[in-house]
């Protein structure tokens, strides 16, 4: 008797698991040598993902995957620079031969620069630009060209609370951001139709390696309190979930979204 009436139960609990289950998925996470970046790399291949991990700084790339591996985790390290085209096309198609299909891309990699506008450098606003926006490009064109193909793919591109706010001495910052989420919705117009889901996380304040300064900054971090309902930073592993959901067939009909995940920030005034 109790064997039956356990057994639903059980199967509708291996249903859900199933749903957010990673097992036998390769994700390709850039900029993942630190940072948020390192956070999602980990959680991925947490859940059963094969993730392999980008960055341009060969040195750091090489160690974070190491630590990844000792945890027992399944991971390779590809380092390619994802704002130069032909070495963004070449990485897809390296990854794709030699560790098989990429059904997960992550464009993480970006950069911050900080100052007033009407003094900002010409050459600062072109590395944001490379980095932050265009390498989305660079990489998700050939590795959505590979998914096409196999009609099926994930794509989670970083966007940001500035996606939807500014502040002051962060212009270009947000201009980049804001271009993200929009990025993310021409391209699930496009790709949607060939079984690509593609989708944004847009993190709020996170404790990172990155953002020490700021946290360590009493000022900042009183505003930084005040101006969230949560009232704190974020922890890096409170990301994971998010990218888990959308990398995960839970999302199936997910498209084009933006996820805010910022402890409210953006729900207040």
């Amino acid at each position: 008797m109790t064997q039956h009436v356990n057994e639903p139960a059980t199967r509708s609990s291996a249903v859900a698991h199933s749903l957010f289950d990673l097992s036998g998925r390769r994700a390709l996470v850039t900029g993942s040598s630190q940072g948020l970046g390192y956070a999602l790399a980990r959680g991925l291949a947490q859940h059963g993902a094969t993730v392999i991990m980008n960055a341009r700084n060969v040195a750091r790339l090489n160690e974070a995957a190491r630590r990844l591996r000792d945890e027992g985790l399944s991971i390779h390290a590809l380092p390619f620079d994802v704002t130069d085209p032909a070495a963004a096309q070449a990485g897809i198609d390296h990854a794709e031969s030699e560790f098989g299909p990429i059904d997960i891309l992550v464009n993480n990699a970006g950069m911050q620069h900080r100052g007033p506008l009407e003094q900002f450098p010409v050459d600062q606003w072109d590395a944001l630009m490379r980095t932050n926006i265009s390498s989305i490009f660079y990489v998700s064109k050939p590795a959505a060209a590979h998914m096409i193909a196999r009609g099926r793919g994930k794509i989670v591109n970083i966007a940001s609370v500035q996606s939807e706010l500014a502040r002051p001495g962060i212009a270009p910052y947000t201009a980049t951001k804001g271009a993200v989420r929009n990025l993310t919705r021409g391209m699930a117009t496009d790709w949607a139709r060939h079984g690509l889901q593609i989708n944004a996380i847009a993190p709020g304040y996170f404790r990172t390696e990155l953002t020490q300064a700021l946290v360590d900054n009493p000022d900042f971090t009183q505003w930084l309190s005040q101006r969230t309902p949560a009232g704190r930073w974020g922890n890096p592993e409170e990301l994971v979930g998010a990218a888990v959901f959308l990398a995960s067939d839970a999302s199936s009909f997910v498209n084009g979204h933006t996820l805010f995940v910022d402890g409210g920030m953006t729900a207040s005034v």
